[in-house]
C-alpha cells in the first residue's frame, strides 16, 4: 500500500491524472465553482468526490446506473448550509445537530459537517482497492471539540463501496453526537423497496417541519397512507410532493445486519446495508417535482431526523465521553438482479 497527499493547489480547471493502473483511474479538477474535485473510476463505474468539502460524494454511476437525485445545481457551490449546494448523492449529516431543526433549535438543516472545509485529505491505495481519507477538527471556544475523520473505499472490479465516518470527542466534556448517513438515490419510476425489516416498522412521518408546504392534495393523500400500509412501489409521483417520509426505528429489534434494496429495473437495484449497533434508525424519503426528485429508500442514522431538541427529549441522543471515539460504516451501491 501507498499513500498520497491531496493539495488544494493540485487541482486545475482541467482534469488531470494523478493515478493510473490495471484497475483504477483518479482524476483531480476544479469546478468553475472553485470547488475540488476527485473522480474514482473502477471497471464498474465511478465516483465523483469533494475531499475539502465534507467529504461530499457529488456523483456516483455504476453498471451504467446514474445513483444521484435529480437536482437543481450544474455543479457543487462553496457553502456553509447543505441547502446551499444540494445536489449531491451523498453527505454527512451531524456531527452535533442532525436533520431538520424543530422549533426549538437554531442550527443549520443537517448541521455542521455536511459542507465542513476539511483540514486535510489523502489517498490510500492497494492492489485491489482505493481509499479517499479526510480529516477536520472542529473547535469552539467555549463550546465543543472533535476530530471527524470520514472515508470512502472502492474496491477493483466492485459496484458497491464503502463510506465511513470516525468522530473523536476531543474535550473534556461529553459531547452530543447526532449523525445521518444521508444518501440522496434517485428517482425511478415503478422502483420496488425490500428490507430485511418488518413492514410495521415503516412509520409514516406525521409531523411537517418548517421547509414543507402541504398542499390540500398533499394533506389528503397523507391521511390515505397513514390507513395504508408503506409504499412499496413509486408508481405514483404527482402525490411526491411536498415530500413523503417515513421512519424507522429501534432496527436492533429486528435485524443486526440491516439490508436495503430499490430495484430500478428489470437487471439492476441499488443495495444498502449497515449495522444496527452503530445505526439504530433510518428514514425513507420521497420527492418528485420538476426541480429535484429524489427516491432515498434508506437514510442510516443515530436517531429520527427531527433536531436536535426532539432527539434530546425523546431520550436517543447520544453522547461521546471525553476522548471516546465512534465509528460508523455503509456499504451501498449497485449490483444485478
Amino acid at each position: 500500500m501507498f499513500t498520497i497527499p491531496l493539495y488544494k493547489e493540485q487541482f486545475k480547471s482541467s482534469k488531470t491524472t494523478i493515478l493510473h493502473s490495471e484497475q483504477f483511474e483518479v482524476a483531480s479538477f476544479t469546478y468553475n465553482s472553485g470547488v475540488q474535485a476527485l473522480e474514482i473510476k473502477n471497471n464498474k463505474g465511478k465516483l465523483v468526490v469533494l475531499p475539502f468539502m465534507g467529504q461530499m460524494i457529488w456523483d456516483a454511476e455504476f453498471l451504467g446506473v446514474d445513483m444521484c437525485m435529480k437536482n437543481m445545481f450544474s455543479e457543487p457551490k462553496f457553502a456553509k448550509s447543505i441547502v446551499e449546494t444540494y445536489g449531491c448523492f451523498s453527505f454527512h449529516s451531524g456531527l452535533l445537530r442532525n436533520g431538520c431543526p424543530g422549533p426549538e433549535d437554531d442550527h443549520p438543516l443537517h448541521g455542521e459537517m455536511a459542507c465542513a472545509k476539511m483540514d486535510s485529505a489523502w489517498l490510500d491505495v492497494s492492489e485491489d482497492g482505493i481509499t479517499l481519507w479526510g480529516s477536520y477538527e472542529y473547535v469552539m471556544g467555549f463550546g465543543d471539540h472533535y476530530l471527524a475523520k470520514p472515508s470512502l473505499s472502492l474496491k477493483a472490479n466492485e459496484s458497491t463501496f464503502e463510506i465511513k465516518m470516525n468522530v473523536t470527542n476531543l474535550g473534556a466534556q461529553p459531547m452530543p453526537l447526532q449523525y445521518m448517513c444521508h444518501m440522496n438515490a434517485a428517482y425511478f419510476d415503478n422502483a420496488t423497496f425490500a428490507q430485511n425489516i418488518p413492514n410495521e416498522v415503516i412509520k409514516l412521518r406525521e409531523s411537517i417541519p418548517n421547509h414543507v408546504k402541504p398542499t390540500p392534495q398533499w394533506l389528503d393523500y397523507n391521511e390515505t397512507l397513514k390507513a395504508s400500509p408503506a409504499i412499496e412501489v413509486l408508481e405514483h409521483p404527482e402525490m411526491y410532493d411536498p415530500e413523503i417520509v417515513y421512519f424507522m426505528d429501534k432496527l436492533s429489534e429486528h435485524t443486526q445486519q440491516a439490508k436495503f434494496e430499490m430495484a430500478v429495473s428489470e437487471h439492476h437495484k441499488l443495495v444498502t446495508e449497515f449495522n444496527t449497533a452503530q445505526f439504530n434508525y433510518a428514514t425513507r424519503w420521497i420527492l418528485y417535482n420538476a426541480d429535484q426528485s429524489v427516491g432515498a429508500y434508506v437514510l442510516p442514522a443515530t436517531c429520527r431526523p427531527e433536531g436536535f431538541s426532539a432527539a434530546k427529549n425523546s431520550g436517543t441522543l447520544l453522547y461521546l465521553a471525553p476522548k471516546e471515539s465512534r465509528e460508523f460504516m455503509v456499504k451501498t451501491g449497485v449490483v444485478l438482479r
